[in-house]
């Protein structure tokens, strides 16, 4: 599925890292940047995180609510919310049900090897449930501009 700028956004259910149910019909009303990533602790996802985490009070103050979602597990979230100080939600999305919704689980390839993976995009969703924006090339030290702009 290929999504575009003023589609409505697929809805999804899942857990965050703490097992709580967490859905985007819940936040209908508020703006939410979903973010994909390929994986917990890796350095770019790492300096992507942590780019958000030390912009996260611009973000709130304009209502975002910051929404990460990989295939890691409950214990690896929490274990990259711990050691970085992340102040917002991860998504575990082990069976990649919300990242095949959004079109980002997609065949990579690196070294010559071809593989399923995530690819690392963001959507900008407004508080009518649309997407208003897609960053294809996410600049992990840069992404909260990304968004800005």
């Amino acid at each position: 599925m290929t999504l575009a700028v003023g589609d409505k956004a697929p809805l999804f259910n899942c857990k965050n890292q703490l097992g709580e149910d967490v859905s985007l019909a819940s936040l209908q009303g508020k703006k939410v940047i979903l973010y994909f990533y390929p994986k917990d602790s890796t350095p770019g996802c790492t300096v992507q995180a942590c780019n958000l985490r030390d912009n996260f009070s611009e973000l709130s103050e304009k209502d975002y609510i910051v929404l990460g979602v990989s295939s890691c597990s409950a214990k690896r979230h929490t274990n990259f919310i711990a050691k970085n100080s992340l102040p917002f939600d991860l998504l575990m999305d082990e069976q990649q049900e919300i990242q095949n919704s959004y079109g980002v689980w997609q065949q990579k390839k690196t070294f010559g090897k071809e593989y399923m993976g995530t690819v690392r995009t963001t959507f900008i969703i407004d508080e009518q449930g649309v997407i208003a924006q897609i960053i294809n090339k996410v600049k992990t030290k840069e992404h909260w501009q990304q968004v800005e702009e």
